[in-house]
């Protein structure tokens, strides 16, 4: 049994004097990944990957609500998870008309860049990706693990618990299901 999972066992069991040996553990590959995420966001972000990081750590042992993770693999795709709903609450806050979320702002050298990118919105993703889960629930999970904690193929099978054929097969149906859900150059009316 690896440390970090030995200390999400003790995590499940109740002892919170554990978690704090968990981030020294895993802080490098959460922030690795939350850089990665944070690297495909809109210009002008203002979230970091270290805020990032200390926000879904703090959901994933918080005393409060108890948490079972079955294994490593499901740890990080929990943080996963964790930090996709801090990117759509974040996305969601900016886009209120409190904080002025029906106005455009671009700054002049941005205006040309603006103009010819293609929307990745994050709450566009949510929306196709809340889609997904309804219609294949494992295929939004391979998803989730695949664009939000940036796990190749055959680590998130392996979180999944399935054969990386089978995740490959899956990762094709999710992204032209979601190519067509975003309405995407070979959507279909």
């Amino acid at each position: 049994m690896s440390e970090v999972t030995r200390i999400l066992s003790a995590i499940e069991q109740g002892d919170p004097s554990v978690a704090d040996q968990l981030l020294p553990l895993v802080y490098d590959e959460l922030r690795r990944l939350a850089a990665q995420r944070l690297a495909q966001e809109k210009p002008g972000q203002t979230l970091q990957a270290t805020a990032l990081v200390h926000e879904a750590y703090l959901r994933l042992v918080d005393d409060e609500k108890a948490q079972h993770w079955n294994s490593r693999g499901h740890f990080f795709a929990a943080a996963a998870e964790a930090m996709r709903r801090i990117l759509v609450d974040n996305a969601r806050r900016k886009q209120s008309k409190k904080r002025g979320g029906d106005r455009v702002r671009l700054e002049l050298d941005q205006f040309a860049a603006a103009t010819s990118e293609p929307s990745s919105d994050v709450l566009d993703i949510d929306a196709a990706l809340v889609g997904l889960a309804s219609a294949d629930p494992q295929a939004a999970e391979l998803v989730k693990l695949r664009y939000f904690a940036g796990l190749t193929v055959p680590q998130a099978a392996d979180a999944l618990g399935v054969s990386p054929r089978s995740a490959d097969f899956l990762w094709a149906y999710a992204r032209a299901w979601l190519l067509r859900s975003l309405g995407g150059a070979d959507a279909q009316p």
